[in-house]
């Protein structure tokens, strides 16, 4: 039986710090009372150096019994073993289902130990498994937790973000390392008017033991960090985070930071300080759960996701390491020896942003519409900076063509995946610049997909109060039709992009045919770096003897 193909990525562990160096992902969970129209939404940028997936679509389908399912290790291809697959599987568009339940994650991979090289059951295909065969976010976490502890649990430590039209919960587990079969975890409910972020480092510490309805986890979740040594009651209440992923300065500088970040521009009123992600000695946690200071639309969420620490003195656009044109991106490896002490370590900063996204989304799950209509999947590809956010409803009936076309060894240019990679990486060449013409076509396209988003969805459900099918086909004609006209528009802007800074040159191709280019000349603050290196070297003037 062929493996369920989606969202993968390759483990490779900083050894420095224990923190991914290229997976290292941004979620962020939004309930229903902190969201402007009733919404619940989660957020997942697919973050992997070489990743490109094309974009899962299966519909529902009915089994006979005995069929069994291969599992598949997502980073590897390994094959993990068989396990039955239930009568009835309910329809996926990306990540999330024709329920309305969508589920991402980040890896906080934690004690290496607890990896199980014995389970049955990687993070990734714990997730499709679980969209496949719930309707609720509580169903989700059931299932996905029953199928570990039946199957064991193969990866490391992660944080999953599980939602619905009513309910988001932050899920952590990991595994027993071989030790006894399943996992430990614990899961909680963003509170209604709230929101939650988790981004490659665990973030549940203390929680309720006597709140089910808020709160739920596995028997042994305390007891199991007792026998090995992981907690001591003396240390005083329970912490998740500090048994199993405890906080070094790699998870704070680079994943904490995120957290700071979304959050700090979420809730200004806050003022967060900056002690605690900047690694400074018992510095407060961030709380798991902020409430914003105004109530988020989607744009709002979008734009929480696309962040370099711009308006902070960490704004990776600024400084010798951005370059002449002020690029926020940092070529891997994460982190470095320190050329002066290499005794010492050295270490990029990580926005949430990054040039090694692979795909992103923004999950609209609303109670208050019939699923075929309410489960909107906003989707972009590569580097959401510089992508488009398009609306997949989750009752479509196809996957747009330009999406499921080429591969990372596999270049095409009828791949959306090449074309929005083509762009960005011209962007890269001289930011400063180019990146202005992306978000203008970027801002038009997704303020016309927001703009008729009512419109859209008044007619479907016209057509869905007499014919159910008829506002279903709507749906997925509109969704396919503008994800191929988006990218469409982008192949055609890169090759503007392309005429317009051809050999460095800044070129009115539109008016003059490109006979008169502007300069597109180094920022003042790289100048004075370069003065600064060789002084006099460069000066146009007479030289004494």
């Amino acid at each position: 039986m062929r493996k369920i193909s989606t969202i993968s990525a390759i483990f490779l562990f900083l050894m420095a710090f224990g923190v991914n160096e290229l997976i290292s992902c941004t979620n962020i969970l939004v309930s229903k009372g902190a969201s402007a129209d009733g919404s619940v939404m989660i957020t997942y940028n697919a973050d992997a150096g070489g990743f490109m997936e094309k974009l899962y679509y299966k519909p529902a389908m009915d089994h006979e019994p005995g069929t069994m399912i291969e599992i598949y290790e997502w980073d590897s291809g390994k094959f993990l073993g068989k396990i039955p697959q239930v009568s009835h599987t309910y329809q996926v568009v990306g990540n999330m289902n024709e329920h309305q339940v969508s589920i991402g994650e980040t890896t906080f991979t934690g004690h290496k130990e607890l990896k199980d090289s014995t389970g049955i059951i990687d993070y990734g295909s714990l997730m499709w498994l679980g969209l496949h065969r719930a309707k609720t976010a509580r169903e989700a976490i059931k299932v996905m937790t029953g199928l570990v502890a039946k199957y064991g649990y193969y990866s490391t430590g992660e944080s999953f973000s599980v939602s619905d039209p009513n309910e988001a919960w932050i899920l952590e587990m990991i595994g027993k390392g071989g030790k006894e079969k399943g996992a430990v975890w614990v899961a909680r409910r963003v509170p209604d008017g709230y929101i939650c972020v988790h981004a490659n480092q665990s973030r549940i510490r203390e929680f309720p033991l006597d709140d089910p309805e808020n709160c739920i986890y596995s028997p042994d979740v305390i007891e199991f960090a007792k026998e090995n040594g992981y907690y001591k009651e003396e240390d005083g209440p329970f912490s998740f985070m500090d048994a199993y992923c405890p906080l070094d300065p790699g998870g704070a500088l680079f994943c904490e930071g995120r957290v700071w970040s979304i959050f700090r521009r979420a809730a200004p009123s806050l003022d967060l300080p900056e002690d605690y992600w900047r690694a400074v000695k018992d510095a407060e946690p961030y709380p798991l759960f902020i409430k914003p200071d105004k109530k988020l639309s989607v744009q709002d969420v979008i734009a929480l996701m696309r962040d370099h620490f711009e308006g902070t003195e960490y704004d990776m656009t600024k400084g010798l390491a951005s370059g002449p044109y002020g690029c926020p991106y940092r070529w891997k490896g994460l982190v470095w020896k320190n050329p002066n002490d290499t005794s010492k370590s050295c270490g990029w900063g990580r926005p949430v942003s990054t040039q090694q996204t692979a795909f992103a989304f923004v999950s609209q799950s609303r109670s208050f519409l019939p699923d075929e209509i309410g489960g909107c999947f906003w989707y972009g590809v590569d580097d959401n900076y510089s992508n488009v956010y398009q609306p997949l409803y989750c009752c479509m009936k196809e996957a747009p063509k330009s999406y499921i076309t080429g591969a990372i060894n596999d270049f095409s240019l009828e791949s959306g995946f090449w074309i929005f990679n083509l762009v960005a990486n011209i962007a890269y060449t001289k930011y400063s610049y180019v990146i202005k013409d992306i978000q203008a076509v970027q801002s038009v396209l997704e303020n016309k997909f927001h703009k008729n988003q009512a419109a859209i969805e008044k007619t479907a459900m016209e057509m869905y109060k007499n014919d159910k099918q008829a506002a279903i086909d709507y749906l997925s004609d509109y969704s396919v039709s503008q994800a191929e006209m988006t990218v469409d528009i982008w192949r055609d802007l890169w090759k503007q992009l392309v005429m317009k800074y051809n050999d460095g040159y800044i070129n009115d191709v539109n008016n003059d045919g490109g006979r008169h280019p502007k300069s597109s000349f180094y920022g003042e603050e790289f100048l004075k770096q370069v003065l600064k290196e060789r002084p006099g070297f460069y000066d146009v003037e007479w030289q004494e003897k």
